[in-house]
């Protein structure tokens, strides 16, 4: 038990300090268990924990905010030490001059943020108008230049004339970065800021975070999922497990000497570039139901099983094949000068490989580097290409509607985000269906026999059919997504960004999922990321696309040793370890 005096002096240094801090429902249930933490001046301080943990309830308590449902049941938000306000104890419409000015918020989604109807310059310049920043216009035009080049952007006129549909997701994002740090605040509460960012992106803008909080003495608290990235931005981390802080304490000693064993066990879910972590063997940890496999009857067995493969023996290296494949083999997937262009702009110029049958090939690029389209023009799902794709051999039209019902078949595409594949309205076992009506299979119960199956490939069994996506954690629907892909025995999977915002203990038991899924049927996979941290973990192969073009490709350990080129160089370079 901390003392008095020991407090104090923590308050008096501290910029933010909460106190026995719960949250609950409207119906009572309690959110935040009474939690507390301090941030200091200069320093950034890591929330972490998976999905439903609350930290971004508690991050949001930190601006005096509850979302809807929730409400405060006790405890404070003290800004600027024991002397300063109870954040939680003031009105509206002192909050709202607080949030803004001295202490900002920068979203997941730079989206939340920006107007799209608004040029970045005037949104940052409204911002210190808001606040009563400066004492003149020009004062406050100058503040933007600033702040605009604190964050390694452009300042001209013409830049900042340009609306957020202009800049890339990197540059939005530090668009929003700038408008947080615009009035200087105190304090800042990043929930996810690099979430969805490739590894070089993400590099600059946690750079510029460092850099901001170090040179205005602003208090951080940094919202994450991704141990990685703590290791990189953060001086103090608290991790959080279902409403409590379980474990706090400075980075190196959390990471490095961890005294919880949930911290423990998140660390080991976290894909590591040299592939030491044996992520598969990773159980969920909390959000997830345990990995069910059926008993003799059909029927759950009360004793979970969490199914394990050889990693070494199916992620063996395979010799680069850009030519003929050795022997007569004839390549599952062969793409030939595939190319596409949106007027001047050629967002794919001249791509050509081949995929084996039962190979994962790993497609790594920044946001902007074609990988998406790649994949995209694979599955039929974007048909303005030249250049061929054959499936066995077989040239395959260039769009779905032109192809056959059995090559639609052969090859499906999971989405990133599981609602654009799961129908928010429809049941499960309705969305997973589908593909199998489309295939011309109109006996229900023979359909229904089929979903079953896929479901149970995937963990989630027969007791899902009737629930809808809403009903499922993110994993769970992401599981879901996937079995809709299976119901119909694919020959390639093209998974696209699939685990880019899921926890890592949820990251874990997809891969693995998915591994297995490769042992059992011999299924090809083109995984679309820019987390080439999980290369070694699920592909056997990996092509790096720059500007549309492969500009390395080999085996996975080959590239990752060797890199050839200086792109695939810098990638490395960027990648977050600890």
């Amino acid at each position: 038990m901390m003392n008095t005096d020991v407090l104090d002096k923590e308050l008096v240094a501290s910029t933010l300090a909460t106190a026995d801090l719960r949250v609950e429902t409207t119906a009572g249930v309690e959110i935040l268990h009474g939690i507390g933490f301090t941030l200091r001046p200069g320093r950034i301080l890591a929330l972490v924990g998976e999905s439903g943990s609350g930290k971004t309830t508690a991050g949001l308590a930190c601006l005096g905010h509850f979302r809807q449902g929730l409400r405060l049941a006790s405890g404070s938000v003290t800004l600027n030490g024991g002397g300063g306000a109870n954040i939680l104890a003031l009105p509206e419409h002192k909050l709202r001059l607080l949030r803004g000015g001295d202490i900002a918020y920068v979203p997941q989604d730079p989206s939340l943020s920006l107007n799209p109807a608004m040029r970045i310059g005037e949104q940052i310049a409204e911002t210190l108008r808001v606040h009563h920043f400066g004492s003149s216009e020009a004062e406050r035009l100058q503040r933007v230049a600033e702040v605009m080049a604190e964050v390694g952007l452009a300042n001209d006129a013409a830049y900042l004339r340009r609306y957020p549909h202009h800049l890339s997701g990197g540059q939005q994002q530090r668009v929003g970065i700038a408008m947080a740090f615009a009035c200087r605040p105190a304090v800042i509460v990043l929930d996810e800021p690099t979430t969805g960012l490739d590894v070089t992106t993400q590099a600059l803008v946690l750079k510029t975070i460092n850099e901001l909080a170090e040179r205005h003495q602003t208090a951080g608290l940094y919202i994450t999922h991704d141990l990685a990235v703590v290791a990189v931005v953060a001086d103090e981390v608290a991790v959080m497990l279902e409403g409590d802080i379980v474990e706090q304490g400075p980075t190196k000693q959390v990471l490095y000497s961890p005294r919880h064993e949930y911290t423990r066990k998140l660390l080991r879910a976290v894909p590591d570039l040299a592939g030491k972590r044996r992520v598969g063997e990773v159980e969920a940890i909390t959000g997830e139901h345990p990995l069910i496999i059926p008993g003799p009857h059909g029927n759950p067995d009360t004793t979970s099983t969490t199914v394990r493969i050889d990693d070494a023996k199916l992620l063996e290296p395979t010799p680069p094949h850009t030519g003929e494949p050795a022997g007569t083999a004839v390549p599952l997937l062969r793409l030939e000068d595939l190319a596409l262009a949106y007027g001047r702009h050629r967002v794919l110029d001249g791509i050509g490989f081949e995929l084996l049958e039962g190979e994962s090939m790993m497609l790594l690029g920044e946001s902007g580097s074609g990988k998406t389209t790649l994949s995209r023009c694979v599955a039929g799902l974007n048909d303005a290409y030249t250049g061929s794709v054959r499936l066995f051999g077989e040239e395959l039209a260039p769009g779905t509607r032109e192809r056959s019902s059995e090559d639609r078949r052969r090859v499906q595409y999971i989405f990133q985000s599981p609602f654009s594949s799961l129908n928010p309205r429809r049941s499960i076992a309705d969305s997973v269906g589908v593909p199998l009506q489309m295939s011309g299979i109109h006996d229900k119960r023979k359909r229904r026999a089929l979903v079953v199956e896929a479901l149970d490939q995937v963990r989630l069994g027969e007791r899902y059919m009737d629930r809808r996506p809403g009903d499922l954690s993110g994993g769970e629907r992401q599981r879901a997504a996937i079995a809709r892909a299976l119901v119909n025995a694919p020959s390639l999977l093209v998974c696209d960004e699939i685990t880019s915002a899921l926890d890592v203990s949820v990251q874990a038991s997809i891969l693995d999922l998915l591994r297995t899924l490769q042992v059992e049927h011999g299924m090809s996979m083109l995984f679309v990321t820019h987390n080439i941290a999980l290369a070694r973990h699920i592909s056997q192969r990996l092509a790096v696309l720059q500007k549309g073009k492969i500009v390395d490709i080999g085996a996975t350990d080959e590239v990752l040793n060797n890199p050839r080129h200086s792109y695939t160089q810098e990638l490395l370079a960027n990648v977050p370890t600890f």
